[in-house]
């Protein structure tokens, strides 16, 4: 039986884990800078500028609250977490491809897909982990 911490012991005893979720909230914290970025430079004036470099991040932080933070109001299934991530995180790097960044956007897009991968991997406890190598295959 385990409890749960808050994931505190979980970054002694796994430092990759660790390192891999303080990543994970930097590319959050980036996304929203590039979509505010590019909302504030979209070429519009007054009021919808303001709105669009605003707003944007705004309703990613609202969506993310709601079904993809780790202790989200709303715990819907792990494939429509998966697609608020790609819609804030992607947002975030298309939105620095916007702004004339295509380079630095496709890092970034590699960066956060690969990130998402090793998290799900790692939030796998590591018994679960070795019970389904020790299992046979059907």
């Amino acid at each position: 039986m385990t409890t749960d911490t808050g994931g505190v012991a979980e970054f002694g005893a796994r430092p990759w884990y660790g390192a891999n979720e303080v990543l994970a909230f930097l590319l959050e914290l980036a996304s929203l800078g590039f979509l505010s970025w590019w909302g504030f430079g979209a070429g519009h004036e007054g009021a919808l500028r303001i709105l669009l470099g605003v707003g944007t991040p705004l309703l990613a932080v609202v969506v993310w609250a709601l079904f993809a933070a780790p202790r989200a109001r709303l715990r819907p299934r792990l494939w429509l977490v998966l697609v608020v991530k790609a819609l804030v995180l992607g947002g975030g790097a298309a939105a620095l491809y916007g702004v004339g960044h295509p380079v630095a956007a496709g890092a970034v897009a590699v960066v956060t897909v690969v990130n998402t991968a090793v998290a799900e991997i790692f939030r796998t406890a590591p018994a679960e982990r070795g019970a389904d190598r020790a299992s046979p295959s059907e």
